[in-house]
């Protein structure tokens, strides 16, 4: 298996469409997914003797064919036991191939340099009594069909698409205000460091907050009182940027206060280069964040509790600019914090996933994966959001721990911090550094909110289903992540094993 994580969807609950040849197969794929699913395969189930769309997987094409093999059996085992756990084995298969050619080759190319891959699909579905009722690869502009031999429909050199929104199940979708959000490229450019010449700065913000960041987190006998000085002033800066990115766009881009104000090079420029669009909106995010205002919150959310509290920024009128602040974070963990990326990814994915954003969800998701693939946080986002589970019970359980949090903060004396979208007096100043509450209220509010988190997840994933797929998103506190760049990469192996970004 190749890197990526594999993607699956529940069926649609949707109004009907009849769907007849490749033409109208290979039209409707990016709105079944809603995206246009580029480098991918994808496999749709089939129901019924009127082929009924269902469940479906989506995965990268790896690069190498010695993972073809391992690939299709996987995608087909996932598919169907996906299926035959919401209750119905598919009675057929539709695989997609979607891959844009290189320079130099053509769309037939493509097909050719495939087929191996398509077939080993077939066989690999045929291997579970479940037969491929077509197979297509898309390139190039073009539809080609592995399984029509008549030349008459499924010409060797291809068939073009039909123009954009020209077709019945685009008529439908925009009626059912489906929408098709681009590329899988363009989406997860997104979420992806720019390589500018800007990077080189972010990179020092992010060195000089490590050696200050990192010995804080560290679980040492001494070190609670760093950490929750960390989690206090990384927490009042988020606070204090989710308010500056709900400003309107005509204010000014960077505040007063903001400190270091010079944007990395290139970030500012990527405007210039689209007029409109994500990315425009993107560039314009990037200069509303200094480069040591990104290195304080991406070192901070590597504490598990930090980033869970973060989370909380999930709803009402806090949630886009969350969204919005955690992709622009995500651009920011440039080489070699990578992996810092799985925390503000996984920030992403969740407030897409909640506010019912499920394409853009997965993607941020399978970004986290790739990132860290034992990011257990994006594991149980991922799972969840494929098996189609309702986001409502992670969000209950969210405000139920807020709230414990506020009850225990109120009986140990303290002042507590304002909650997420709740009036704050002065989101510029950060609050004053408190002391943790009594180790005993803390395990109390703790105790209380997994209770109504598991109560939450089964009535919403229904009996048989294990809570901890929607839920379990505490573990007891471990190391962070240390970073690898300077003197701190020397550690690295001696850490790796314990972390408390998970």
């Amino acid at each position: 298996m190749n890197a990526n994580h594999h993607e699956s969807h529940a069926p649609s609950t949707s109004r009907q469409i009849t769907l007849r040849g490749p033409a109208e197969l290979a039209d409707a794929l990016p709105f079944m997914l809603g995206f246009h699913p580029s480098d991918s395969v994808v496999l749709v189930a089939l129901h019924g003797e009127r082929g009924r769309f269902g469940g479906r997987v989506r995965v990268g094409i790896p690069g190498s064919p010695r993972e073809w093999s391992a690939t299709a059996d996987h995608l087909a085992e996932c598919l169907v036991e996906g299926s035959a756990r919401r209750g119905d084995r598919p009675d057929a298969i539709v695989v997609f191939l979607c891959q844009e050619p290189a320079p130099g080759e053509t769309g037939r190319r493509v097909m050719e340099r495939l087929r191996p891959f398509a077939q080993r699909l077939r066989t690999a579905c045929g291997a579970l009594d479940i037969p491929v009722l077509e197979a297509l690869c898309i390139s190039d502009g073009l539809y080609f069909s592995y399984c029509c031999p008549d030349a008459r429909c499924c010409p060797p050199d291809g068939t073009p698409l039909a123009l954009s929104g020209t077709s019945v199940m685009a008529a439908s979708a925009a009626y059912a205000g489906i929408q098709v959000r681009g590329t899988l490229k363009d989406m997860e450019a997104r979420l992806k460091p720019q390589g500018s010449d800007g990077d080189a700065v972010q990179r020092a913000a992010l060195d000089e907050a490590a050696t200050v960041v990192v010995p804080r987190l560290l679980a040492t006998p001494t070190g609670a009182l760093g950490r929750q000085e960390t989690r206090e002033t990384t927490l009042a800066v988020v606070r204090r940027l989710i308010e500056r990115f709900s400003r309107p766009a005509e204010r000014p881009a960077t505040d007063p206060d903001a400190g270091r104000s010079a944007v990395p090079a290139g970030l500012a420029g990527l405007a210039s280069g689209a007029a409109t669009g994500a990315a425009t909106a993107d560039a314009r995010d990037d200069e509303l964040l200094t480069p040591d205002e990104a290195a304080t919150v991406i070192l901070g959310l590597q504490d598990r509790e930090t980033r869970d509290r973060a989370a909380e920024w999930m709803e009402g009128p806090e949630a886009l600019p969350a969204l919005r602040l955690w992709r622009a974070l995500s651009r920011r963990c440039v080489a070699p914090y990578q992996e810092y990326a799985a925390a503000p990814l996984t920030l992403a994915g969740w407030v897409a996933w909640s506010t019912g954003d499920e394409p853009s969800a997965r993607v941020a998701l399978g970004l986290a994966l790739e990132a860290d693939p034992e990011y257990l946080f994006a594991r149980l986002l991922h799972q969840a959001c494929n098996e189609g589970l309702d986001p409502e019970s992670l969000r209950d359980c969210l405000r139920k721990e807020r709230d414990a949090r506020v009850t225990a903060e109120h009986a140990s004396g303290q002042e507590p911090a304002p909650a997420p979208g709740s009036p704050t007096a002065d989101v510029q100043d950060p609050r004053p550094v408190q002391g943790e509450p009594p180790a005993r209220t803390r395990q109390q509010a703790r105790r209380a909110a997994r209770r109504t988190a598991r109560h939450a997840s089964l009535r919403a994933a229904g009996a048989g289903r294990s809570p901890a797929r929607v839920t379990a998103t505490r573990r007891p506190a471990a190391e962070p992540r240390p970073p690898r760049a300077a003197a701190a990469r020397r550690t690295r192996t001696r850490r790796r094993g314990a972390r408390s970004g998970e």
